[in-house]
């Protein structure tokens, strides 16, 4: 066995922090119990607390064996994920320089504070892991009063209430609102498309998008008009290139059909696509931000204008207006050899602005 032994109590949403306002890590007996009290007389209800005591009572069983012990206190954020994570390793660090311990014993009261211990592990071995289960009353007044706070918790705190409260709340009301306009028969496709679209925005993470975007600074709102312009006017173009093709929907010739959707099609489509691109390079140029990524949004515009001519061309193809390749080869060299050009000046002004800023500074 290791002789020397760190006991660890894990917070991993910090609510050491958040509730008592002290600041990890704690390392030493009496300041863990001072953590613990200080905690208990915040939040009498919070299970942390009697972790920090177990803990504690770890660390003297170990001490009353002969092992050379030292017990602390780790927390990480209330946000959890990554930037928790990353705090509790950065404070065992802390605390292995100060004592150079051989193995640990995690004490938690289990659930989302244990997602560490395979970090913890690459850190330092782990000899036991303690989950600290409170005792509750087996009465139905106590059951119903553990119920009642957790119902109170998903009705006011954020993290929960938007999906308890938020999206059965949407999907009520487009409910209502179908049988009101007499689409009882859409009921389910319309529920189901809006329950898609929340899982969607949730999944990818596009509502923190969305909030980092629409900061005060006028060039976020560029790039936002500008997206959502072009998203439209590609859509249009969808609708474009399906009317064009509805007198050929029962033609047998498929590449005919493909040519004559992807020909009226994409006019609009780079339309939409120079828009999203001009306006992403505009948002940079009202930033005064004029570094390689614009030089790239520059060169990302140049090169949809000269891919439309070979596009086109190789559409007209499809449909059989044409069959001579020669103008499509022709005009992709044409493209290659502005593209190579434009890129070596691009490279060699962001270089030279480089070296400016560098011997300005």
């Amino acid at each position: 066995m290791p002789k020397n032994i760190l006991v660890l109590c894990i917070d991993r949403d910090d609510d050491i922090g958040s509730k008592s306002g002290l600041k990890t890590p704690i390392i030493g007996r009496d300041n863990c119990i001072n953590a613990g009290v200080n905690l208990a007389v915040t939040d009498p209800e919070e299970a942390d607390s009697n972790a920090i005591f177990a803990a504690v009572k770890t660390y003297e069983e170990l001490i009353s064996k002969g092992y050379n012990s030292e017990v602390a206190l780790l927390s990480g954020s209330y946000k959890r994920g990554i930037e928790a994570d990353e705090k509790i390793i950065y404070q065992l660090h802390t605390i292995i320089e100060k004592f150079k311990a051989d193995g640990a014993v995690i004490v938690s009261d289990g659930g989302d504070d244990e997602l560490i211990i395979p970090a913890i592990q690459n850190v330092l071995p782990i000899i036991s892991i303690q989950r600290i289960i409170i005792k509750h009353s087996r009465s139905v007044e106590y059951s119903y009063a553990i119920l009642a706070r957790y119902m109170r918790a998903l009705v006011y705190d954020p993290r929960y209430s938007k999906f308890f409260l938020g999206v059965p709340g949407a999907l009520l009301i487009v409910g209502a609102l179908s049988f009101l306009l007499e689409l009882g028969r859409y009921t389910i496709p319309l529920i189901a498309g809006v329950l898609g679209i929340i899982f969607i925005i949730r999944g990818f993470d596009i509502d923190k998008a969305m909030k980092n975007i629409t900061k005060n600074a006028p060039s976020n709102y560029i790039r936002i008009f500008s997206f959502a312009a072009g998203i439209l006017i590609i859509l249009t173009s969808f609708q474009t290139g399906y009317n064009a093709i509805v007198p050929y929907l029962y033609s047998v010739d498929i590449l005919m059909i493909i040519g004559e959707f992807a020909y009226n099609t994409l006019p609009s489509l780079w339309i939409g696509l120079g828009i999203i691109f001009g306006g992403k390079l505009l948002s940079m140029i009202v930033k005064n931000r004029l570094n390689i990524n614009a030089i790239g949004d520059v060169l990302r515009l140049i090169i949809l204008a000269l891919f439309y001519i070979p596009v086109q061309q190789f559409m007209l193809m499809l449909k059989g207006t044409i069959s001579n390749p020669f103008t499509i080869i022709s005009s992709l060299l044409i493209g290659l050899a502005i593209t190579l050009l434009v890129v070596s000046l691009g490279y060699k002004y962001y270089v030279n602005k480089k070296h400016e800023k560098s011997e300005s500074l």
